[in-house]
């Protein structure tokens, strides 16, 4: 049995039942990493002495009840482990050692990983890219002249390549999403709030901010649903409330109740990814599922985006310098009123007051409800990931600056921000699976949104789409 494509649900039940041992499985990727990993660069810090150390005592446990006993992991940079560097891909940080967990790794411990590295990030995690001056660029393993996506790229790339059982990642911008996108992978968005982030932050911060959420990867939606059992429910000093997510609202594709949305004018979208999501639609329909590719929350979803890029900007501000906050201040007075370029929202939403804030809030959360009244008549939303399948490597200028190829012409790569708004912004939950493949033979993937705290829901979807559509299919080469 070769083990390395399988899914963590697969590994534990069968480290349980001691056809494999813990070690053996941990020396299997271990071994696989020093063979493979220089052709991607996805595991960028390795702790494998203590791994092995912890799998030769799991090995020699009784109790083996543990959901994921056994399952060899990495993990996203950002998550404080231990002795092991958190840097979130910048220099000034290269040294720090962290002294203690971030709780949901502790929480993933529990429930029995061996965690034996980290996985690369791209500078302070704000790109669809993975690559820094502290461990380098991170490739796509179905083509290295390609990026795995990012934030959480070196993640998706470890799994798709076989070099690790499972993975944990994070999102304020499609940073779980894009990657499982780019590289044929499963990603789990949870609903704000749910998986506390604490240990999953620079300099220490505690709080949690406003859009971000952490949450798992993997190569099977089962393996999304034991993560996040282990990550979520409330942290200890929040005492007076418990998780309790709903159960799925569908188990069959009869009966489930399926918006479409293929495209929207603010983001242009390849047709390899609106053809394989009309597709899709045919496929439900003729399984029984009532479908609509016309049904969309009644407001506007192009100022919700607007509010999002602002709202998101202001979020991330804090680790702005004061000189570089005069600057977008100045940049926000400079530019025109009408002015609605990426750019201009950027610069408005960094300088933004914390009466504007307040004031895009309410408007925020009056979506919000209209969003819930949506999911009333609709179980899910499908929609794209992202604009098109993974892109070359471009680490020329900033981020806003650079343009991807989507229908064989070049557009703004910010375009895409609207697909991981389109959840993100509202606290939604949403899962990203394989959808099929492109002209190209790259994969792409669906965004399965849905109600807050529909978790359950969306990844049961993609476990139903796994069996009936497209599930995980590893790149050539890496057998």
């Amino acid at each position: 049995m070769d083990p390395t494509f399988l899914s963590a649900t697969q590994l534990a039940e069968r480290l349980r039942a001691r056809e494999i041992g813990c070690l053996e499985l941990l020396d299997h990727y271990i071994a696989r990493i020093g063979r493979l990993d220089s052709r991607i660069n996805a595991v960028v810090v390795r702790d494998f002495d203590r791994a092995r150390a912890r799998a030769r005592a799991m090995d020699s446990h009784s109790d083996r009840s543990a959901k994921l006993f056994g399952v060899p992991m990495t993990i996203k940079e950002s998550y404080d482990v231990a002795g092991l560097p958190t840097s979130w891909g910048v220099p000034e940080y290269r040294d720090f050692i962290a002294g203690s967990n971030a709780l949901s790794v502790d929480r993933l411990l529990q429930a029995g990983v061996v965690l034996f590295g980290k996985t690369n990030v791209p500078l302070l995690l704000a790109d669809w890219q993975s690559y820094n001056a502290i461990y380098g660029t991170t490739s796509n393993p179905w083509d290295p002249a390609l990026s795995p996506g990012g934030s959480s790229g070196g993640a998706a790339a470890a799994l798709a390549a076989g070099l690790t059982g499972l993975e944990s990642g994070s999102d304020i911008g499609s940073s779980i999403r894009n990657p499982a996108h780019y590289c044929g992978v499963y990603g789990h968005k949870p609903s704000w709030g749910i998986c506390p982030p604490l240990g999953h932050a620079l300099a220490g911060n505690v709080a949690q901010a406003d859009i971000s959420v952490i949450g798992p990867l993997a190569r099977a939606p089962a393996d999304l649903r034991l993560a996040l059992d282990a990550m979520a429910g409330a942290e200890p000093i929040e005492t007076g409330w418990q998780l309790a997510l709903p159960p799925p609202r569908a188990t069959s594709f009869k009966g489930l109740r399926v918006a479409v949305m293929t495209d929207h004018p603010l983001s242009e979208v390849d047709a390899s990814i609106t053809g394989k999501l009309e597709e899709l639609a045919g496929f439900l329909r003729r399984e029984g599922a009532s479908v609509s590719l016309t049904a969309r929350p009644e407001f506007d979803l192009a100022e919700g985006h607007r509010l999002f890029i602002m709202m998101l900007r202001a979020t991330t501000s804090g680790r702005t310098s004061a000189a570089m906050m005069q600057h977008w201040r100045d940049e926000a007075a400079r530019l025109p009123a009408d002015d609605t370029s990426y750019y201009a929202m950027m610069a408005r939403g960094v300088s933004m007051s914390h009466r504007d804030f307040l004031a895009a809030n309410e408007t925020r959360q009056r979506m919000r409800r209209t969003w819930a009244a949506f999911f009333q008549d609709y179980d899910v939303l499908l929609c794209p990931v992202a604009a098109s399948p993974a892109q070359p490597h471009d680490h020329v200028g900033e981020r806003w600056e650079r343009s991807i190829t989507v229908n064989g012409h070049r557009v703004p790569a910010t375009d895409q921000m609207f697909w991981a708004g389109i959840s993100g912004f509202y606290l939604l939950p949403a899962t990203a699976a394989p959808l099929g493949f492109a002209s190209n033979g790259l994969p792409v993937g669906v965004q399965i949104i849905g109600p807050q705290y529909g978790d359950y829901t969306t990844i049961e979807v993609a476990r139903l789409l796994e069996t009936a559509w497209q599930g995980f299919v590893p790149p050539p080469g890496w057998e």
